[in-house]
């Protein structure tokens, strides 16, 4: 008998070990620097992804922020914002990664990024510099990855099936909600997004590990939420449409359009902030390709702050003895004033709290020391432009 599940896990595991997943984060910066209160003696620990929020936290002027990840190409995606940050002028930069895309990309990438780069870093762009010439159909590298892959195809879909790409692009442009609530309900947008093709394919593990959500996520959202993985999704982009402003939603504009515009951006693209990100504070950013347990393990200083992502939904599922090792890590390299932030497709979480931590001589559950900020969340959370995740969560913990 066919193991489903075991071929999807695999599948899902090749796609994470052998490219580049997220070309941009999908997580919301604007409500980390309200949740985490970064100040100028804090040091960050968090998971890489595209790097971009990396870069947002800089802005703040933190001590020095680790950006950690399993997987080598999202770390040179993050080494190659900072020697553009470092190399490039403003103007280049921003057709790089606002646009996605520079004409000149092999003589910018020899003579003025290479160089700038770890000799990891350089074996990947060497090969995949490609993505960004804007060549071909998938013209920009937001159109690139396993995540920019499936970007394209729902624009395929918008422009040539449900031809409703004027109508997405007044959505994006206008200024306010109630103008978003006309269009997308004078248009019926929501009949002609979710045809039963669409729906179909949002329901197959393949597009999930496409946009980096393992079978333990959709099995949290099957199980905890009314009409499972399909409603959750289309409820998701209903109230990004309508009840969320999307003039400054620059993450679903770059999924929409595959570029950014200078008004609607992540911060590291804006002129100002280039210039203080290039004056000093992008050298406050640190690159390593290893996990967070693998990081602590030979970290000498301690930690203050930790932007864990959603990993632990893949690890509580997939590796119990892993997750146990990490919050133990954490709790050991945690400052007295140390906070974390993380997120989870589940509506719940209720595996972290019992998880058992040694300190002082006895083992005791990690719900013990931690504090949660559970008012917060979820008010800031109501306010996330992306608008993915099933929860969000900020605690402190507690010294030993």
């Amino acid at each position: 008998m066919i193991n489903t599940r075991s071929i999807n896990q695999a599948c899902f595991n090749w796609i994470h070990r052998h490219n580049l997943v997220y070309n941009a984060c999908w997580e919301d910066p604007r409500l980390d620097r309200q949740a985490l209160q970064l100040g100028p003696e804090d040091e960050i620990l968090m998971i890489t992804s595209a790097g971009c929020n990396a870069l947002d936290y800089a802005l703040v002027g933190p001590k020095q922020i680790h950006a950690v990840d399993v997987n080598p190409r999202q770390n040179a995606l993050l080494e190659l914002k900072l020697a553009g940050i470092r190399a490039l002028d403003y103007d280049e930069f921003f057709n790089l990664f606002g646009r996605g895309r520079v004409a000149a990309w092999d003589s910018l990438y020899t003579s003025r990024l290479r160089p700038q780069l770890s000799p990891a870093a350089q074996s990947i762009w060497d090969r995949w510099g490609v993505l960004f010439q804007g060549r071909g159909r998938r013209n920009s590298f937001y159109f690139r990855g396993s995540s920019g892959f499936f970007a394209w195809m729902i624009n395929g879909y918008i422009n040539r099936l449900a031809r409703i790409r004027n109508d997405v692009n007044e959505l994006l442009d206008v200024s306010t909600v109630t103008e978003q609530q006309q269009i997308y309900d004078s248009r019926q947008l929501n009949e002609a997004l979710w045809r039963p093709l669409v729906q179909w394919c949002m329901n197959r593990d393949m597009t999930m590990a496409l946009l980096g959500v393992p079978q333990s996520q959709r099995r949290q959202i099957d199980t905890g939420y009314p009409g499972g993985t399909v409603q959750f999704i289309v409820d998701r982009v209903e109230t990004v449409f309508r009840t969320l402003p999307l003039y400054d939603n620059y993450f679903w504009r770059v999924y929409l359009t595959g570029e950014y515009t200078r008004a609607c951006c992540p911060e590291y693209l804006k002129p100002h902030n280039f210039e203080l990100l290039k004056n000093g504070l992008v050298d406050r950013i640190s690159v390593q390709t290893n996990s967070v347990l693998g990081f602590l393990d030979q970290h000498p200083g301690t930690i203050s702050r930790y932007v864990l992502l959603d990993h632990m939904d893949w690890l509580y599922s997939n590796a119990k003895d892993v997750l146990a090792a990490e919050w133990q890590a954490m709790a050991d390299h945690a400052t007295h004033d140390c906070r974390l932030i993380w997120r989870s497709a589940g509506l719940k979480v209720d595996f972290v709290d019992p998880i058992l931590v040694k300190s002082g001589g006895r083992a005791r559950p990690i719900g013990e020391r931690l504090h949660y900020h559970t008012p917060l969340a979820e008010q800031l959370h109501q306010k996330d432009r992306v608008n993915t995740y099933g929860s969000f969560f900020i605690a402190d913990l507690a010294a030993a």
